[in-house]
């Protein structure tokens, strides 16, 4: 008799085009024979996706704010209630509540995977009423979750600590990839990928282009300050320097960061979300064999430093960020050794690793 699949219900509150995590582990869902199903929202400007699995994308009357999460978490319990499932796996707390709702109404598994320090993050610091919103949902739901899971050791051991729950690592790293010779921009590239949003350090990164000659920067990604950054390009005169790539499907990515010659991740200590962040980018740069210039917050610091594949900076200034980027140029042979130890450090810091962890969680 043929074994009956179980069914996953996994939620996300974006438009699933750029999400290598999430995509990752419903990937990992449909090679180990679940059924399941990935939902999120659609925006104007969402392109078509083709996925092994199935997906559904809400259209909602808001974009942002508290009518948008309103909306979404009413049409997802909604959604959520009224399909089958044996396992939901809710992504980040503005998606918990109707999970967890529905976990016990329909007695089925709920599994929790947080992404960040969501109630830290730097859109809710002048926020107080949002924040305690937010704040209040977590304390409320965190300490009865039975399967939870992170990004990194710090936040594991800050709600593990917080919450007296156990909660595993899933780091979120790309899959190995063997790269061979890659082709390179002709111009040493600078590259940066990800969210375009407040206490990066983009506009500091940009700002380094009016001391740096001979050099590329290219900035892949959407957010709350795009337009911004692009108003500082042009008031710079910088527009021969720096390129915006848009917001580009993570199957496409690839290819553009690997003819980059360095990337950068320059988040600030400005609130305890980045303080304790591991970006995606991060690995993204290393699977790509760029050597990193990096920020000092300690799980970026960690990485950077055990594997020796770059630098890291505690200043995010701009003349600071033009020397140290100028200094990686002019200095070939040790790019050169950064360049070697990326390869190292690819095959530790890869997808293949960290589905055994995922394996303990749904399989066992």
């Amino acid at each position: 008799m043929k074994t009956k699949k179980q069914k996953v219900l996994v939620s996300v509150t974006n438009d699933l085009v750029t999400d290598q995590r999430v995509h990752k582990v419903c990937t990992f869902f449909h090679e180990n024979d679940f059924e399941v199903t990935l939902i999120g929202r659609k925006l104007k400007n969402s392109v078509t996706l083709n996925r092994v699995y199935k997906t559904k994308r809400f259209k909602l009357l808001f974009t942002k704010g508290a009518m948008f999460y309103a909306n979404h978490n009413f049409r997802l319990f909604c959604y959520l209630l009224f399909h089958k499932s044996d396992i939901l796996l809710s992504n980040d707390l503005d998606t918990l509540l109707p999970n967890y709702l529905v976990s016990k109404i329909k007695k089925v598994k709920l599994v929790y995977d947080s992404h960040e320090y969501f109630t830290e993050v730097p859109e809710l610091t002048n926020r107080p009423k949002v924040k305690r919103i937010w704040e209040k949902i977590e304390s409320s739901i965190f300490p009865k979750l039975k399967s939870v899971y992170t990004v990194n050791e710090s936040l594991a051991t800050l709600f593990s600590t917080k919450y007296k729950v156990d909660v595993s690592v899933v780091k979120n790293v790309p899959n190995y990839f063997e790269n061979g010779d890659l082709e390179k921009n002709e111009f040493p590239t600078v590259f940066y990928q990800g969210a375009l949003n407040k206490d990066r350090g983009l506009e500091e990164l940009i700002q380094a282009f009016s001391f740096l000659e001979n050099t590329q920067l290219q900035i892949a990604g959407d957010g709350d300050i795009v337009e911004g950054l692009k108003t500082l390009v042009l008031n710079l005169k910088l527009t021969e320097k720096v390129t915006f790539l848009g917001k580009i499907p993570f199957e496409e990515l690839r290819k553009h960061t690997s003819k980059a010659h360095l990337g950068v991740t320059l988040e600030k200590d400005t609130n305890l979300n980045y303080k304790f962040a591991l970006p995606n980018k991060l690995f993204d740069y290393i699977s790509c064999n760029l050597p990193v210039l990096s920020c000092d917050l300690i799980e970026i610091k960690n990485i950077v430093e055990k594997y020796d594949i770059g630098i890291t900076i505690s200043e995010i200034k701009p003349e600071i960020i033009a020397e140290n980027i100028q200094f990686m140029f002019e200095n070939q042979s040790k790019m050169d050794f950064w360049t070697a130890n990326t390869k190292i450090a690819a095959k530790q810091l890869c997808w293949e690793n960290e589905i055994k962890v995922l394996k303990k969680i749904y399989l066992e």
